[in-house]
């Protein structure tokens, strides 16, 4: 232990007297970072990995002006502290592999410039909404860890090609994904997944990889259902959202004056097949779509993409490919 603890002395004090932009202090067997690694202000990248560290430490502040690249994959980190990671601003490159993360501090949001963000095989439960923040991002990973919801903010990535969240414990992805317009690679595998969200088709992807999910399959029968009978709010919601879409009307005119209405009215939809809108009132459909054809992939496989209806009237129409789902 004691050659070890001279060894990474040396290299720190190497690295303090010629000036380095790199340190890599990885499999040393390190529980406690140096002090006096504080002194390296030059330092852009940091290997800390393989190691017995068990949080993100202080010492990491006196580089916030140079780090840009920080590798703490296959440590005992528990914690992320939410000053330390406030500080690191400069942060291109944030990998935290195989580590017992539980939490992301909101505070992550101050990484404004990190592009490439791991933290695979950790203990995450959740995502933090301040994510959305990290506008620069263009790789998340996200994989084997305990996450069953996503948060819709993540979509404001919107410079992401690669987001890997397999093996998790994922019921649905969060509507609005087709905003990831850039978006080439993505791994959902091994979660609890049973339909793409709407719009999922025009993704312009290159890699799919969706094995190991409980997506519906297209297996027709009967059904019983109740006649569809929509509230005095949704009959209300349906008309006011059809008038704001003339300038002319009056409904549009005066719908700013009622910010309450407004945001209400912001989770409307429309309908996939007549494109008329509606509130809160909907026939659950899927439509299955082809990777090949639909999205220029190279399987040849089928995928069922989340589709909206109105009502059953427009699900009753001829022609159209969209299937109810039936729960059993």
């Amino acid at each position: 232990m004691l050659l070890l603890h001279l060894d990474m002395t040396k290299s720190v004090m190497r690295a303090l007297y010629g000036k380095s932009t790199s340190l890599n202090l990885s499999s040393r067997k390190i529980k406690v970072v140096p002090t006096c690694i504080s002194r390296l202000t030059n330092l852009k990248i940091l290997l800390l990995n393989n190691n017995s560290i068990s949080s993100l430490p202080a010492e990491l502040l006196a580089l916030q002006h140079s780090l840009t690249k920080l590798y703490l994959y296959s440590n005992r980190i528990t914690a992320v502290p939410p000053d330390v990671i406030r500080g690191l601003q400069n942060l291109v490159v944030l990998n935290l592999n195989h580590n017992q993360i539980q939490r992301l501090p909101p505070e992550i949001k101050s990484l404004s410039r990190l592009r490439h963000l791991s933290v695979l095989d950790n203990k995450l439960e959740e995502v933090p909404v301040e994510l959305g923040h990290l506008t620069s991002l263009t790789e998340i990973n996200l994989t084997s860890n305990n996450l069953s919801w996503l948060p819709q903010q993540l979509y404001q990535c919107k410079e992401l090609t690669k987001l890997h969240v397999a093996r998790n414990k994922l019921t649905c992805l969060p509507e609005g994904i087709g905003a990831l317009a850039k978006l080439q690679v993505l791994d959902v595998a091994g979660n609890k997944l049973s339909v793409f969200p709407v719009e999922f088709h025009l993704l312009a992807l290159g890699e799919l990889y969706y094995e190991g999910n409980r997506f519906v399959r297209c297996e027709p029968m009967a059904s019983v259902r109740d006649a569809q009978v929509l509230t005095l709010k949704e009959l209300a919601a349906r008309f006011v959202l059809r008038e704001d879409r003339y300038r002319s009307s009056r409904v549009h005119m005066m719908l700013p004056h009622y910010p309450t209405l407004t945001a209400l009215l912001a989770d409307g939809n429309c309908c996939a097949l007549c494109l008329d809108p509606f509130l809160a009132t909907w026939v659950e459909c899927v439509r299955f779509i082809s990777l090949k054809k639909d999205m220029k992939m190279r399987s040849s496989k089928t995928i069922p993409v989340r589709a909206l209806l109105c009502s059953y009237k427009c699900l009753n129409t001829d022609g159209h490919s969209y299937y109810a789902v039936a729960t059993r």
